[in-house]
């Protein structure tokens, strides 16, 4: 499974009332594959998942796949503190025909290495879906391993990693240990061209709900050895790319969303929207 060079991570739109609004979510996918996306992950961190219900995560995966069919890869969020529950959700996902999932590292319960990979293999052992791993520490409290990685990458159906450490000795001594076929994704928008240079293969970005056109040109533009061109759109974008986590994600993304038009409504608690001056400084980054 090629899930392709650029995958976003989908906000999930609400309504006025709180409530998951699926006909905007099947809009913004739509609107991210038009702009570039080759993928999309379907509930994962911005997509708001801790405060979403497991029967309102099934419906998105559902929503979403109708809406982009065959056009882009999508990719659902089933990663959780929560072994049983995780794979639950991972055979619900399955059913609906998504082409893979992502895991993110188990947060808050802090596990051992030899517990992420356990972790992940159970996981991996229930389904026959293709699996990106997610490690981000700054938010799960734990950093997977190289080492750790590479053990997994073993697993058939275990064949990428949204490598968000922000840590590029990780990421080279990472790709040191990967199968050649083992796909390591950047998990910020910021290191995209950087981790490219060292053999990564895409980006798993929040900022291509901005400017994913851009994101693709650069990433195109470095595969094609325009190393000048690729660099010269990776400056342009650094603004957008610090620009949209000036506070916690979604808050900055979500805001620019509405700014453009779409009826994203706001964030839930314990997330709170926007303060004026955010608002301000995402509507002058626009």
């Amino acid at each position: 499974m090629d899930f392709g060079r650029l995958i976003t991570a989908m906000i999930t739109p609400f309504t006025e009332n709180d409530e998951v609004n699926y006909s905007e979510a099947q809009k913004i996918a739509q609107y991210l594959v038009e702009n570039g996306s080759d993928g999309i992950v379907v509930t994962g961190t911005t997509g708001e998942s801790p405060t979403l219900t497991k029967e309102e995560k099934i419906k998105l995966y559902a929503a979403v796949k109708e809406a982009v069919g065959n056009k882009a890869r999508v990719i659902a969020g089933t990663g959780s503190y929560n072994t049983k529950e995780s794979i639950a959700l991972t055979k619900e996902a399955e059913k609906l025909g998504v082409d893979g999932v992502m895991l993110v590292v188990p947060y808050y319960n802090k596990p051992c290495q030899n517990g992420l990979k356990a972790h992940f293999r159970a996981v991996a052992e229930s389904t026959g879906l293709p699996i990106m791993l997610y490690n981000i520490p700054g938010r799960t409290g734990i950093n997977l391993l190289p080492e750790t990685v590479a053990e997994l990458a073993q697993v058939s159906n275990i064949v990428a990693i949204k490598e968000a450490s922000g840590n590029l000795d990780q990421a080279s001594q990472l790709l040191r240990l990967v199968p050649a076929n083992f796909r390591v994704y950047s998990g910020d928008d910021s290191l995209t061209l950087p981790m490219l240079s060292l053999g990564c293969y895409g980006v798993v970005s929040v900022a291509a709900h901005i400017v994913g056109l851009q994101m693709k040109k650069m990433i195109e533009s470095y595969l094609a050895g325009n190393i000048e061109t690729a660099a010269s759109l990776h400056r342009e974008l650094i603004p957008v790319f610090k620009g949209l986590f000036i506070t916690t994600n979604p808050v900055p993304v979500k805001t620019a969303m509405a700014l453009k038009g779409f009826q994203v409504g706001s964030v839930r608690l314990p997330l709170v929207p926007a303060t004026e001056e955010i608002k301000a400084a995402i509507a002058k980054l626009l």
